[in-house]
């Protein structure tokens, strides 16, 4: 308790008196802000492991300066992040304060009116990882649109994109909106999670306007690749993986493994199909249960060492990959198409289109869409 409290006199001390012109303030270390913003009020909180700053846990921060924190919402991998992708997350408690947790990724992915009753501010602080398939933003938008419904404010606290630094991928079409794309937008949309907000409402991508306000983050550059203090869901355990996320994840609805169930997901990629002198063997474990060919030798590609980071899509890996399957009919498998937000992507593959044509036909959605971002961003 001493320690938390002395963290949170720093975070008081910054917020009051600012930081280094050099040194990245997120909007969570705000506190002065943020206790201005919601004194008295009877607060939610969206939040999940990422929710820290100086070593201390958002909830734990706010319940300390006495403020009334009385339900936490919790998203995908649950709000101590140990949960395993697309893994339903029960109700609970929070051992640590006793407050109320409520699952947004089993029964429920948008607040009820009746678990918003005697709310008056949701407080939103996730961290994101800039890819459209990431869910916490289609979480975002459920919490703007159940907020709207209620008169409820929504407190968003930005935080960096670590993928922020290029914008690429198909845009999403209407008909494959799904949890894992809501909106017509690329697959790397180069926003922060407030900038994302200040779009959703803009947009009009809910019915009603809803009461945003976003504490931003000081010198923020989003041409800076970020490295994140704490891993943002159990299978992005460092800055590799989360650049590499937004071109490996199109395997997973395919017959590639990205390495769940190893020490090393989403830096390397094989199936026992393939044919390479690199391999290794998923295991199911914590984060990763029943991973893809589970005790099974995969043979495939070791990025872990690869140093030049992207600011693209990279289709070489997953077209090389389909033209090597033994079983080319089953290489795309369930969902695919929502994944990518088009069939217009398996379709070309399968075509013997080239990674770079297929990324031409992208250029003109993203011409569009940048048109449309810029009016939203904050940085």
């Amino acid at each position: 308790m001493a320690k938390i409290k002395q963290n949170i006199i720093i975070l008081i001390l910054l917020s009051c008196f600012g930081a280094n012109a050099q040194e990245l303030v997120i909007g969570a270390e705000k506190i002065n802000e943020i206790i201005n913003s919601i004194n008295n009020k009877n607060v939610a909180i969206v939040a999940n492991q990422t929710s820290v700053v100086k070593n201390t846990h958002l909830v734990d921060t706010l319940t300390s300066l006495n403020q009334n924190i009385m339900l936490i919402f919790s998203p995908e991998h649950g709000f101590r992040g140990e949960a395993d992708a697309g893994e339903n997350i029960k109700d609970g408690v929070d051992t640590q304060t006793g407050i109320p947790i409520l699952s947004l990724h089993g029964k429920h992915k948008k607040p009820t009116k009746e678990s918003l009753e005697n709310i008056d501010i949701i407080i939103f602080d996730i961290q994101d990882v800039g890819a459209r398939f990431y869910t916490y933003i289609s979480t975002l938008h459920y919490i703007l649109e159940a907020a709207s419904e209620q008169g409820i404010q929504v407190i968003v606290l930005d935080r960096p994109n670590p993928n922020g630094h290029y914008i690429d991928g198909p845009i999403l079409e209407e008909k494959y909106k799904s949890f894992v794309g809501k909106h017509p937008i690329p697959i790397v949309h180069g926003m922060t999670i407030g900038e994302y907000a200040k779009m959703i409402i803009g947009e009009k991508w809910i019915e009603q306007n809803c009461n945003l306000k976003i504490i931003k983050m000081e010198n923020y550059n989003r041409e800076n690749i970020y490295d994140l203090p704490i891993k943002p869901s159990p299978n992005l355990p460092n800055k590799k993986a989360i650049n590499l996320y937004p071109s490996l994840c199109l395997f997973e609805r395919t017959t590639i493994s990205i390495g769940r169930g190893t020490d090393y997901p989403f830096q390397h990629f094989g199936a026992p199909f393939l044919e390479n002198n690199y391999s290794f063997t998923p295991v199911s474990g914590e984060g990763s249960k029943y991973p893809k060919h589970e005790n099974k030798i995969c043979f495939g590609i070791d990025l872990r060492f690869q140093k030049k980071i992207l600011n693209s899509i990279n289709l070489d890996w997953i077209i090389e990959c389909y033209n090597k399957s033994s079983e080319k009919e089953n290489f795309f498998t369930l969902n695919f198409d929502k994944l990518a937000g088009t069939d217009k992507l398996r379709l070309k593959i399968i075509s013997g289109m080239s990674a770079e044509k297929i990324s031409e036909t992208w250029k003109e959605g993203l011409v569009e869409f940048q048109k449309i971002r810029e009016k939203y961003l904050l940085y």
